[in-house]
């Protein structure tokens, strides 16, 4: 098989994507969120088989990763908890807004997948309930996964609290139906926090390069997890990782990965690569819309999906 030049295709891609850079706006919703600079433009690649690391555009910056950080969770709980983990959530695509009420009332507070809110907000739960730190357990399994220092953003997870709503309304339904054990403050603290976390392309990359290679031994500190498991995360970043659109990502991109408000997307090919792209204006799902498009842009250049 002939060697793919990363590097040489990220370049195209960067200018490939530029009639895209005026579409869609940024989750002015999270005040913090509204000042970042809605023109930059970043993505890195890392190879599984020669760790090649190959970066374009503003891929040193660090931004938000928010419902990135889900993935995080999902691999410390299903480590702790494996198949019980289910028993609170299921994984199955909501085809409904990442932030929907009616759904997760109509389910009787059980979530749909790990990816939405009503999860996430119920893997922070079993984080507080298991770790007697899980901020500090949290944040030191990514830096283990991305070999660097990154940090949660105090400021970005206040603006979150702030203007909390819809998601502590979320919590409280869970909390009614009794699906979550510890008090909704602290969970939903934990959970903006977790939101909050600022990477860039080049440590995202590289965080998710193990999920890329389940072959390889997945073992971060006290977090283990097996080939099958790391596989089935695949599997729900492929139907779960997009909100209402990973239909869509799936049809236009064909790679397992999870998406974030903050404009960052990561995926994986599996035993290929890890990619990580951010532009901050998304569209009306909350999908970064260059990121979306770099990303069919490297498939279609590489003539490699999962498909």
């Amino acid at each position: 098989m002939t060697p793919i030049n990363y590097q040489e295709i990220l370049h195209k891609i960067y200018h490939d994507v530029q009639p895209y850079a005026g579409e869609g706006k940024q989750a002015d919703y999270i005040p913090a969120l509204a000042a970042v600079d809605a023109n930059k433009f970043g993505i890195c690649i890392e190879s599984v088989r020669d760790n090649e690391v190959a970066c374009v555009g503003d891929a040193e910056d660090r931004f938000s990763i928010q419902s990135i950080s889900k993935v995080f969770m999902l691999a410390m709980c299903l480590s702790m908890e494996g198949d019980e983990l289910w028993k609170r959530m299921g994984k199955e695509p909501s085809g409904n807004a990442f932030n929907s009420l009616v759904q997760l009332e109509y389910e009787h507070g059980k979530p749909r997948n790990p990816f939405i809110n009503a999860g996430a907000i119920v893997m922070a739960d079993v984080l507080i309930s298991r770790l007697g730190s899980p901020e500090n357990r949290f944040i030191n399994f990514v830096r283990e996964l991305c070999g660097g220092t990154v940090d949660y953003n105090h400021e970005v997870a206040r603006s979150e609290q702030q203007s909390a709503y819809l998601n502590t309304a979320i919590a409280n339904l869970l909390k009614h139906h009794g699906n979550i054990e510890n008090h909704i403050k602290d969970v939903l603290r934990f959970y903006f926090l977790s939101c909050s976390i600022e990477m860039n392309c080049r440590e995202l990359a590289h965080a998710f390069r193990p999920f890329a290679d389940h072959h390889a031994s997945f073992s971060f500190g006290d977090v283990c997890l097996t080939d099958s498991q790391v596989k089935r995360m695949n599997a729900i970043m492929q139907t779960c990782g997009f909100y209402d659109e990973a239909g869509e990502f799936s049809y236009l991109v064909g790679l397992p990965g999870k998406s974030g408000v903050g404009g960052g997307i990561a995926a994986v090919h599996p035993r290929r690569y890890s990619v990580a792209v951010w532009s901050p204006r998304l569209n009306d799902k909350g999908n970064s819309v260059m990121g979306m498009k770099a990303l069919e842009m490297l498939t279609t250049e590489t003539e490699q999906s999962i498909f």
